[in-house]
């Protein structure tokens, strides 16, 4: 990092300062997020349709027009205590107009309410509705960013343990998979990430381990015995944030479990930096382009060959 800092991100840096995003109480930060989103339009180029998932809320967004079939199930961040239908509607939105798929986003019980496994068990619940309702798991992904990153693996672990079929991709935007908050990113970049801290995380990890050890497999699944059998994995991840560590380690552990996995680092970037306004960040519309095309190659109809369209 040079001396000239990324003027995107020194906007973004001056405006967390001030948003309570970092007030030192969950209910502070919920009201900050929630406020922050209470202003938001409609995002363009979507339909959002309200409904209900493995007893959740959720939200379908799906491309004007209809999508071409594949259908994501979207796990918003907020460290399992924070976040909601509203905070997310806008990146999932902007995720469903990339990919060209339904996006459906889940309001997944937060702690210390509902402390872990709820979020687990919503979001199983959730996509087994799914498939209930006749998707092909083939045509499906999972997707999350941050706590929601790890909410994803966790997920997709449990799935395999129950037997059920699998989605046929998975995406990690920024994902927090290791609740000790123990790697070197921390004392690395923690000066320089203005989004999330090992103090804000230690108190999030606390509310939603709720007594479990920081190791649970389900809520830490970097560190899982054996990640194998999962579907393609795409982690995107900032380079000046302190859960970079969690990103480079959970592509590690899945490569040396044989899954195909595309890790990409971005220069300059924060904390799920996809989040934010493209005219600040052009950084954040290139992720997300990237992310809306290994979505539509992995799960998206194809547009040509013989059959029915």
């Amino acid at each position: 990092m040079g001396p000239m800092g990324h003027p995107g991100i020194e906007v973004i840096t001056s405006f967390l300062a001030g948003s309570g995003l970092s007030a030192a109480s969950i209910a502070e930060q919920r009201e900050a997020m929630a406020g922050m989103a209470a202003d938001a339009p409609a995002p363009p180029g979507v339909v959002v349709d309200t409904a209900s998932l493995g007893g959740c809320a959720a939200e379908w967004i799906t491309p004007e027009g209809g999508g071409n079939g594949g259908t994501v199930l979207y796990l918003h961040g907020g460290g399992y205590c924070i976040g909601s239908l509203d905070t997310h509607r806008a990146l999932g939105a902007r995720l469903a107009r990339s990919s060209g798929t339904a996006v459906v986003t889940l309001d997944y019980r937060l702690a210390p309410e509902h402390p872990h496994p709820a979020a687990v068990d919503d979001a199983v619940a959730a996509y087994g509705d799914l498939l209930a309702t006749g998707i092909d798991p083939a045509r499906t992904a999972i997707a999350g960013d941050s706590a929601g990153g790890g909410l994803t693996v966790a997920t997709l672990l449990s799935l395999r343990a129950a037997g059920t079929p699998l989605p046929a991709a998975a995406v990690c935007l920024s994902p927090w998979v290791d609740l000790t908050q123990s790697s070197d990113a921390f004392d690395r970049v923690g000066t320089l990430d203005p989004m999330v801290s090992r103090a804000g995380l230690d108190l999030m990890a606390e509310a939603y381990l709720g007594g479990a050890g920081a190791r649970t497999v389900l809520a830490s699944p970097l560190f899982a015995e054996d990640l194998a059998g999962l579907p393609p994995v795409m982690i995107e991840v900032g380079e000046v944030e302190v859960l970079l560590d969690d990103a480079t380690a959970l592509a590690d552990r899945l490569r040396t479990s044989g899954v195909e996995v595309s890790l990409t680092v971005w220069p300059e970037m924060i904390h799920v930096f996809q989040a934010f306004p493209g005219e600040l960040l052009p950084e954040a519309d290139r992720s997300i382009a990237a992310v809306g095309e290994f979505l539509s190659d992995r799960i998206g109809r194809p547009t040509t060959g013989a059959g029915p369209g």
